[in-house]
């Protein structure tokens, strides 16, 4: 019998986190707190784990000691950082035939819980994804809340949190009667707001949809996450439709905020506001101010012009006065665009120290704090001044959102799809808020977990068509039961085949290349056997039962795509199949990955991945498929770590078993 070391420790060799942060070929890596801990404050550590009471004692005066401070509190609230970072023992399984150009696309539609979806994505998608919208449950007493436990099935938690009733229609569910209203929500946001950070890129931005109930706390609980230091905004979009509805008051807005991950690498947004008029100067390419201001904070100082500083005009000349400002104190002689003698001019200046330096560098354009090219420049009026170069990045985003479309006119355009869903976000609307945080990207991951009807889909491919980019999207829906009994994660996808398939035809006739596909995932049980490491006894059975641990209803194709997951391959990774003595093997990375679910694997087989082309650089292989030949595997991890460098630390982990 052969039980290899990584089974007795509870889990397979992808399974390692330390194996995953030094892959070479896996993209990102989930990065391990205590041994960056350890490199900071290595006296705090001991036997591998952490001295919290140290650690204070090394910190000094920079921990609060106090048991009142600042904060959002609520029950719970332990249990949803605990939850965050519990390991999900799910996989995802591929479903090629709900996809569409599942060879070549880079869009993902993923159907589970978004909970587990997004700890199954933290290795691959680790700092890689620009942007997340996502527009979540809004506490209104009558919306769905996401379990907490994929080891629950979907239905039986519904039944038991009171979501369906016994015949499996939908009910109310977290009212205000169970005395925890505003703690289930923040429970269920706070967990994934933690992992959906690890996923943005240092520059990427967070924004969340929310409404009145909702946005004080859910303000507090990313200041929380993502550092106050990180907020960029709280937009109000303004929705009119539906203002024929009676109430108390009527409510036409609700807000999307907007963190980003880091905001010292987020740089500003150079798109202009829709709804500023063409004729705004905000259209030029150059800015031009007067720099004459008087005032208790500009004194009038004098300025002594020499031969050669620009003006607007060809030739003339402007008499000494003192009657208006600036005073000219000598005349002014222009002749060829430029002063033909020095002059002298007093007033109060808003920009003195740019013009000295202007002057004093030869009157060559200077560069702002901004960066921007800044020169000055005399006009027939005797004024001063500044002309700068508008920068590229340079835009006009207001944080009030104006026509940007109704619910109401979505719902039309679902309709004409014969899609029924109530309450869709405006298309422009979503691809607006693109176009502000994706800025001048043509490639870029854009992310939405609460994906609902697919909106922010749609609107990444709007945004392709018209501006010519390869964004792609990540979208993550439940399978919720709609009012009219459809799945709601299968009315995401045929939205996005409606969506793609208009603007693919769009594209074609432009001649232009476009990603109208997607590849589908489903949230599933593992294909492996999970075993309890810490069980109290290790029985006979048990470990006869992880000589062969895969379920036995577990597909090639499950395997594979499981084992690609852990790895940290993206899913949007381009695969390409070979035939090796037989069996099908995935490449990856231009055949420098493989991985195969060969259940009898031979000397032939072995031999087979050797001789490919390019040479395959990182191997998995199913531990199960050596059976009880020992050496075969042995030697097989010797033949493929001799084609590596003996200075490679992962040398000897060329072929991994499963």
């Amino acid at each position: 019998m052969c039980v290899t070391l990584s089974y007795l420790k509870g889990e397979s060799d992808i399974m390692s986190d330390h194996d995953l942060a030094i892959n070479k070929l896996a993209a990102g890596g989930v990065p391990n707190r205590a041994q960056e801990l350890a490199q900071l404050f290595p006296e705090a550590l001991t036997d591998g784990k952490v001295d919290v009471e140290k650690l204070k004692l090394l910190l000094g005066e920079a921990v609060e000691e106090s048991q009142e401070r600042y904060g959002l509190s609520w029950p719970g609230k332990r249990n949803a950082i605990r939850l965050a970072q519990k390991q999900s023992t799910a996989t995802l399984a591929p479903m090629a035939d709900e996809s569409v150009d599942w060879d070549t696309t880079k869009n993902l539609i993923i159907e589970g819980d978004n909970l587990e979806v997004l700890k199954l994505l933290q290795k691959s998608y680790y700092g890689q994804v620009k942007l997340i919208y996502i527009d979540p449950p809004y506490n209104t007493g009558k919306d769905f809340v996401y379990e907490d436990d994929f080891s629950e099935p979907t239905e039986s938690y519904l039944k038991r949190s009171r979501q369906v009733d016994d015949g499996g229609f939908a009910t109310s569910t977290n009212r205000e009667t169970s005395g925890r209203f505003h703690s289930n929500w923040l429970n269920m946001m706070h967990a994934r707001f933690m992992i959906s950070r690890r996923l943005l890129t240092e520059d990427g931005v967070i924004l969340v949809s929310i409404n009145d109930v909702e946005v004080a706390r859910v303000r507090m609980l990313l200041e929380e996450v993502f550092g106050e230091d990180n907020f960029l905004a709280q937009f109000v979009w303004v929705n009119e439709g539906n203002v024929d509805q009676q109430s108390k008051i009527k409510g036409i807005h609700e807000y999307i905020i907007a963190f980003s991950r880091s905001k010292s690498n987020f740089n500003n947004p150079s798109i202009i506001d829709p709804n500023i008029e063409e004729s705004s100067k905000l259209f030029n390419s150059k800015i031009e101010n007067s720099i004459t201001k008087n005032g208790p904070a500009n004194p009038p100082s004098r300025i002594d012009l020499p031969v050669g500083f620009p003006a607007d005009f060809e030739s003339g000349v402007i008499p000494p006065r003192m009657d208006k400002w600036p005073h000219v104190i000598d005349s002014i002689e222009i002749g060829g665009g430029t002063l033909t003698k020095p002059a002298s001019v007093f007033s109060g200046w808003s920009s003195k120290r740019q013009l000295e330096l202007f002057i004093a560098n030869g009157l060559n354009p200077i560069v702002d704090s901004s960066g921007r090219q800044t020169s000055f420049h005399l006009t027939r009026t005797g004024a001063i001044y500044m002309t700068k170069e508008r920068s590229g990045d340079q835009g006009h985003v207001v944080s009030v959102l104006r026509n940007m479309g109704t619910t109401k006119q979505a719902s039309g355009q679902l309709a004409s799809w014969d899609i029924d869903f109530s309450y869709p976000k405006p298309v422009y609307l979503i691809q607006y808020l693109l176009e502000i945080f994706i800025g001048d990207l043509k490639e870029a991951v854009v992310c939405d977990f609460f994906a609902g009807s697919g909106t922010t889909g749609e609107a990444v491919l709007r945004l392709n068509e018209s501006k010519s980019k390869s964004i792609s999207y990540l979208l993550v829906q439940i399978p919720e039961v709609t009012e009219s009994g459809q799945s709601l994660s299968s009315l995401t996808r045929r939205r996005m085949v409606e969506a793609g398939r208009e603007l693919s035809l769009k594209a074609k006739s432009s001649k232009r290349n476009f990603d109208g596909g997607f590849r589908a995932f489903r949230l599933g049980e593992s294909n492996f056997k999970n075993w309890d490491a810490d069980a109290d006894a290790l029985l006979a059975e048990d470990l006869e039962a992880f000589v062969n641990n895969i379920n036995t209803n577990a597909s090639d194709e499950g395997i594979v795509h499981e084992i690609l997951l852990k790895a940290g391959i993206r899913q949007d990774t381009d695969l390409s199949t070979v035939n090796v003595a037989g069996v099908d093997v995935t490449l990856a990375f231009d055949g420098l990955f493989a991985v195969s679910a060969n259940r009898t694997i031979s000397q032939e087989f072995i031999d087979g991945l050797l001789a490919l082309e390019p040479h395959v650089q990182q191997v998995y292989l199913l531990d199960s498929g050596f059976g009880d030949n020992d050496s075969l595997k042995v030697n097989a991890r010797h033949q493929f770590a001799a084609r590596r460098s003996d200075s490679d630390p992962d040398k000897d982990d060329a072929l991994r078993t499963v």
